[in-house]
């Protein structure tokens, strides 16, 4: 009898004919969370099993892995034959303290002549006359026994972890993450990455306006989704002269709107030069001034590349509570001022007109400064544990 960590895949397995290339990424994905650790990694169109010795190492990892919907250690025994099932189940069960349970079968090899339910009562008599002392209870069981016959052998479970769910990272494409220092951001990234997009993140500084702990705040943030997406490439964008620009020369309560539009644009040129499908970012209908519909509406126009916002309908409440679970809240509330909060006019424009918006921005020369902030832009490589690695400029 073999033991090793089983994984169901849940919304994976409606993918049909795509369901190998999602697997794929998942054992892929698997396998790059594992480096390190002696473990091998096999897979059908059903379950997926990790062999290994280090149990705990293995579970750690893969609990934060998107596309799994459940984990389980699981027992393996290579034989359909009933007498031998059973005991085999037994001796399993013998080890374990409990006084109520209840067995769930499942058939998916045809061949075997009783039923799903059929299997359930068998063997459920059968631990009933060989452990003293226990009884059945169907509705809340001490011991839920999972028995899967397959076709040459039969998978025996009983503890569950609830495993993330989503889609494997990277099966979706990639996308460029705004990432502010706040609470909103981050969880939308978490989000993304969830159904399967592969996150890069872009920064705005605007020293000495902000400061580095603020930068260092953000690639804190940064590992923080490193857990769930792997390496997060963080492009570090100097954001100075654009926004002194524009505090010189735009109307006051254009300014967070126009600011916005610049920072599109940069992040619309970034993606094209990662091959990132999509921009997303963390804005909420009506949070912030620059959050309502017609805001949204003046700002997207700038960019042609989709803009998907995860939190857009969530209660703030709802927000904060997925920042607290995936551990940036702690981070996010960090008192470091970013470009989204210095030179916040007292009165911003709530319902911005598009054509005031063209006619504001032919007051400063945007296009250069654009290219130069591209041009001059810093990448870092935040891994989850390791150092962060500064690569080249684009």
């Amino acid at each position: 009898m073999k033991k090793a960590i089983l994984i169901k895949y849940g919304e994976l397995s409606t993918k049909k004919d795509n369901i190998n290339f999602f697997l794929t990424r998942l054992k892929s994905n698997i396998l790059e969370a594992l480096k390190g650790i002696d473990a091998r990694v096999e897979y059908d169109l059903g379950r997926m099993f990790i062999y290994t010795d280090d149990f705990g190492k293995v579970l750690d990892k893969v609990k934060n892995i998107f596309g799994i919907h459940e984990i389980n250690i699981c027992y393996i025994i290579d034989s359909i034959d009933i007498d031998i099932v059973f005991k085999q189940v037994l001796g399993l069960v013998e080890e374990k303290e409990f006084k109520t349970f209840k067995v769930e079968s499942k058939r998916s090899n045809k061949e075997i002549e009783y039923t799903s339910v059929g299997l359930s009562k068998m063997l459920g008599g059968y631990l009933l006359k060989n452990i003293p002392n226990i009884k059945v209870d169907v509705k809340n069981p001490e011991l839920l026994i999972n028995v899967e016959y397959r076709k040459n052998e039969v998978l025996v479970y009983s503890d569950k972890i609830k495993g993330l769910g989503g889609y494997p990272v990277g099966t979706l494409g990639k996308g460029i993450l705004m990432l502010s220092g706040g609470i909103d951001s981050p969880v939308a990234g978490y989000l993304a990455i969830k159904r399967g997009v592969k996150i890069e993140a872009i920064y705005f500084e605007a020293p000495p306006h902000t400061s580095i702990e603020a930068k260092n705040k953000v690639i804190s943030l940064a590992r923080k989704l490193a857990k769930y997406n792997g390496e997060v490439v963080l492009h570090v964008v100097n954001f100075t002269e654009i926004q002194e620009e524009i505090y010189k020369n735009i109307p006051h309560e254009y300014l967070i709107t126009i600011m916005r539009r610049m920072m599109y644009r940069i992040s619309a040129i970034i993606a094209g030069r990662r091959n990132a499908k999509i921009i997303v970012n963390g804005e909420s209908i009506g949070q912030v001034a620059s959050q309502t519909l017609t805001s949204m509406s003046a700002i997207n126009e700038v960019v042609k590349i989709p803009v998907i916002r995860p939190v857009a309908c969530f209660d703030k409440l709802d927000i904060i509570s997925i920042a607290k679970e995936i551990d940036t809240y702690e981070t996010s509330i960090l008192p470091y001022e970013d470009c989204c909060t210095i030179f916040v006019p007292k009165h911003p424009v709530i319902n911005p007109l598009k054509g005031k918006c063209i006619e504001y921005e032919t007051k400063i020369a945007y296009e250069d400064m654009i290219y130069k902030a591209v041009k001059n832009h810093e990448i870092i490589k935040v891994k989850e544990k390791e150092e962060n690695i500064y690569g080249d400029l684009l």
